[in-house]
């Protein structure tokens, strides 16, 4: 009675050898170094590999070692002075088609590499860095939606021919139209919901007036919020690659709220910089024929009076021929005067726009206008706080239109190298679909970091020992083998958190000393039931044999409910809660395996297959 099959020998050998393969990887310290990864169509290779060795030794920077690896090139160096140093001369000689990031590179042995052991990310709070909160203006997506559709209807009724005596906005985003018989206004309406069938028409007749008002449904609203949403944290994504920031946390918070946390950073005020901006560009023709009301007199409908930065009025046509968003490609360079520039490559809707308009208006002006949107939050006097934004536009430059452009185009008149440089990231990493506003900041220091993590892995290092004191005095050899169990069960929860390559958080750690306590309560119903059957008169092997069967169910059980509410965390939380959950839920199923599998296997191969008078429990 109670012995061991040789295949479970075997899954005991499989399960310890998991373990202490890919949990290895975290026992080897990380060194400093700096990472070159290509950006768009940029490939890393040999040449590239060449090319920043010669940079690194003209630049006197000691390099320990300098390899491509994985379409990137790691460079391992001595210290972190000359981190930082690689990090900025690499920035600036390899240009804009690579992004540098300075990164603590693992010096795990490349044999447990080839078998995918990889050391865990540690997160902000462990690693120092900065965190922001960003508010999504929500408010402005939905007025950009609804201004697009009023300027599509105003075009698709002008290309069905159907006349309207009038069209405006309301203040509550509704798009109203006016018609003079029944006629045009049921063309109208077929016209428009055929053609947008997430608008809802609204017909009335007013003494022999026929109007029409048009509506976003809340579903095509809430559609609109949700791709904004997404499409800003892929654009803030796209930033923070271009800034070279290595395992950089963006997620999603509520509804209007996007998490960024950049481990390693320890100057955020650059970061800051780039992740608040919501520039973009938008071109227009100059209104040549009204240059007179230009600074004075009433703005004719169809152009708007815009002002360079020195202050000069300017009068541009409504029409956006296109903005950042038809953008692929933006770099730094050098106009014809040796002023700084930035170079424009546009998609192909922009290229055929601009090679029309430029082609039919040679001889007149096309201005480019520089928008950003600032935000902050106010609060009222009965405490309420809310999103104030204000947007600044901005001619950079209004040159004639010499020859007909296409695909790439320059644009002159910034104020140095360095703004050239940012607006070129900005363009080159997308637009935002709306704006964002840092709401809130935290900056967490290396050497807090590192207080964080001596305290934590100290708070596991003491949970543990004391539940081995406590295993071992209550409940002897049976304690000892639940001890090595606990151990193993730590083991396996490294390993997976390190093969899935998850961020370790303080909360992360807070899990696993819960974990510590739990792991050990399925063996402490297993040793608790052999008592009692041994007081109850049962053999010494029947009595194991019970305790294990016995105490199976209640376990399951208990784990269960424990994992169900580990889950729901894991579903409705955000960031540190996830965390949690998700460190907590590993080791809730790891527990169950160690403490019921492998105690079993340990209890059966001291006790099993002999007569025994009494049992050390």
């Amino acid at each position: 009675m109670n012995k061991n099959p040789t295949w479970k020998y075997l899954v005991l050998l499989l399960i310890v050898t998991f373990g202490v393969i890919y949990a290895s990887p975290n026992l080897y310290q990380a060194e400093p170094g700096v990472q070159v990864i290509g950006l768009r169509n940029a490939v890393v290779d040999t040449n590239t590999l060449e090319r920043t060795k010669r940079i690194l030794e003209t630049a006197g920077v000691e390099v320990k070692q300098i390899t491509l690896e994985y379409g990137k090139i790691r460079v391992r160096l001595t210290s972190e002075e000359a981190q930082n140093t690689a990090r900025d001369v690499l920035r600036n000689k390899l240009g804009n088609s690579f992004a540098v990031a300075a990164a603590d590179l693992p010096t795990t042995p490349s044999w447990l590499e080839s078998l995918g052991g990889a050391p865990m990310y540690l997160g902000l709070d462990l690693r120092g860095g900065v965190h922001f909160l960003m508010q999504v203006d929500m408010v402005a997506v939905e007025r950009k939606a609804n201004d697009n559709y009023y300027e599509d209807i105003r075009k698709l009724l002008r290309e069905e021919g159907i006349r309207y005596s009038g069209i405006n906005r309301q203040e509550n985003g509704a798009i109203f139209l006016r018609f003079k018989t029944e006629e045009l206004q049921e063309q109208a309406n077929a016209a428009v919901t055929t053609a947008n069938p997430e608008l809802i028409a609204t017909i009335r007749e007013s003494d022999g007036s026929f109007t029409m008002e048009l509506q976003l449904t809340e579903s095509a609203i809430s559609e609109i919020k949700k791709a904004a949403l997404k499409k800003n944290m892929l654009a803030l994504r796209n930033r923070i690659d271009q800034l070279g920031v290595s395992e950089p946390v963006i997620q999603q918070q509520g509804l209007d709220r996007i998490v960024v946390q950049l481990p390693g950073v320890k100057d955020p005020s650059v970061a800051k910089e780039i992740l608040g901006k919501t520039a973009t560009l938008q071109v227009h023709l100059v209104d040549e024929d009204n240059a007179a009301s230009t600074v004075t007199g009433r703005v004719p409908s169809g152009s708007k009076r815009f002002y360079y930065r020195d202050g000069r009025p300017i009068l541009l046509q409504k029409r956006i021929l296109f903005s950042g968003d038809n953008i692929v490609d933006a770099s730094v360079s050098i106009d014809e005067s040796g002023g700084p520039a930035v170079s424009i490559t546009l998609d192909s809707k922009g290229a055929n726009v601009n090679s029309d308009v430029t082609g039919d208006n040679i001889g007149n002006r096309m201005a480019v206008v520089y928008v950003e949107t600032l935000g902050e939050t106010k609060t009222d006097s009965q405490g309420n706080t809310r999103l104030v934004t204000k947007e600044i536009r901005e001619v950079i430059t209004a040159p004639v239109i010499r020859d007909q452009l296409g695909k790439r185009f320059i644009i002159n008149g910034l104020d140095g190298r360095n703004e050239a440089k940012d607006l070129a990231l900005l363009l080159r990493a997308g637009s935002l679909a709306a704006p964002v506003f840092i709401i809130e900041e935290r900056t967490v220091g290396p050497s807090l970091g590192a207080d964080n993590i001596e305290k934590g892995f100290t708070s596991v290092l003491y949970g543990f020992l004391l539940v081995l004191l406590f295993m071992v005095v209550f409940y002897r050899v049976f304690g000892l083998v639940a001890s090595f169990a606990l151990v193993l069960n730590l083991v396996i929860i490294v390993a997976v958190l390190s093969l899935l390559q998850a961020t370790l958080t303080l909360p992360g750690v807070a899990g696993m000393v819960l974990t510590v306590g739990m792991a050990v309560d399925a063996n402490v119903l297993i040793f608790e039931r052999i008592r009692e059957e041994i007081q109850a008169g049962a053999a010494p092997q029947m009595s194991i044999h019970r305790g294990y069967e016995n105490a199976f169910s209640t376990i399951i059980d208990a784990n269960l409910t424990t994992l169900i509410a580990a889950l729901v965390l894991f579903n409705f939380g955000t960031g540190p809660i996830q965390g949690f959950a998700i460190t907590l839920s590993i080791g809730i199923v790891t527990s169950m395996v160690t403490a019921i599998f492998v105690s079993r296997i340990l209890i059966n191969l001291f006790y099993g297959g002999r007569r025994l008078d009494s049992l050390s429990i």
